[in-house]
């Protein structure tokens, strides 16, 4: 298939290496303002890959044209944090063609949505298969240029949707191609609800700024990071999240046992489930605190967390001292800004049956 990757930072070349490694035709894509980072993967014809996955993937095309990395694709994957979706989806909607498939990994919080709104497409539209995953299925970091170290690639608790829903089973009949381990989700709210980041980020975050401002990240994010009170904090924070699931009629896992079955963690806690995971060994913490543990993971997903929420008449206090907290510490009003939410998404005025349908 011809596939193009629209993103380039870990996530985006963990998935062209990927897809390329597995025979298919791949064009990775950056924005204009970051050429900077895919002209060692055009100079060099290909990503090479350490850790998990080994060796060097040649990439078709690794282009700033839109045009081009969109000619002939089959797939496409939008590949990057919540708020670089809608720029990449604006960029790819003049170039979209029934039939096409698109996922957004992850999807953060309702990526699907939000790719369709800023393409241009109906929320109902399945000309064009639009779909999300819970997570990236690695742990991923650029080791140098066109160069990553895959830590971990899990095989299981792996979830995709598609917006409508209805359009799921052609989404993963194209994503199990590569990834057979993907699961079936209930509804992108799965897909969203599972994913795992703000309930481990902001905790660990937050309760670790002082640390953060004076060594500019200078400790590991996990085995250091993660104690009996920011595990608390997380605990707190995942049975919120659990309780919106559970009023929108979707399954989902406590943050530690998904850990535990896609093979990051040994131990399904909040405190040395983290701090001695095997698969989080070595991750440092971030150099500021302006950084997407909070931008995006407070900003977007626990913004639109406890709007969904509201909309379900779902308690949540912690989600909302944590949303505070952070606008507080960036001098930045989340809630105010609302980057993510019902009204924006789409959403807004849909009662819980419509929802659970959707």
């Amino acid at each position: 298939m011809k596939v193009a990757v629209l993103g380039t930072g870990n996530g985006g070349l963990a998935v062209a290496y990927e897809w390329a490694d597995q025979g298919h035709e791949v064009a990775l894509y950056a924005r204009p303002e970051f050429d900077e980072q895919i002209t060692a993967v055009r100079e060099r014809g290909g990503i090479t890959s350490q850790g998990a996955l080994e060796g060097f993937a040649k990439i078709a095309t690794a282009t700033t044209d839109i045009a081009e990395a969109m000619a002939g694709a089959e797939v496409v994957f939008v590949v990057g944090p919540a708020y670089a979706t809608p720029p990449l989806a604006a960029d790819a909607g003049p170039h979209l063609r029934e039939g096409m498939t698109v996922v957004v990994c992850p999807g953060s919080c309702v990526g699907s949505l939000a790719f369709k709104e800023a393409a241009g497409l109906d929320l109902h539209d399945e000309t064009v298969v639009v779909g999300e995953t819970s997570t990236l299925p690695y742990a991923v970091r650029a080791t140098g240029e066109a160069e990553i170290r895959i830590f971990h690639r899990f095989d299981t608790g792996f979830f995709a949707a598609a917006a409508p829903r209805s359009a799921t089973p052609k989404l993963l009949e194209v994503m199990q191609s590569v990834w057979p381990h993907t699961e079936k989700a209930e509804s992108i709210f799965q897909t969203t609800l599972q994913n795992g980041n703000p309930v481990i980020h902001p905790a660990v975050t937050l309760l670790n700024a002082a640390l953060i401002d004076r060594t500019h990240g200078d400790f590991t994010f996990y085995e250091e990071g993660v104690t009996p009170a920011s595990g608390r904090l997380m605990e707190a924070v995942d049975h919120e999240r659990q309780a919106i699931a559970k009023a929108i009629g979707v399954s989902i896992l406590s943050e530690p046992e998904l850990g535990v079955q896609q093979g990051y963690m040994t131990e399904a806690n909040y405190t040395t489930g983290y701090s001695k995971a095997p698969g989080f060994l070595g991750i440092m913490a971030q150099n500021s605190l302006d950084n997407r543990y909070l931008t995006e993971d407070v900003g977007y997903t626990m913004v639109f967390f406890t709007d969904l929420a509201r909309s379900l008449d779902v308690a949540t206090p912690v989600m909302d001292a944590v949303i505070q907290i952070a606008s507080i510490v960036l001098e930045h009003d989340y809630r105010a800004e609302g980057a993510r939410t019902m009204q924006n998404m789409g959403l807004a005025g849909l009662g819980t049956e419509e929802l659970r349908g959707f």
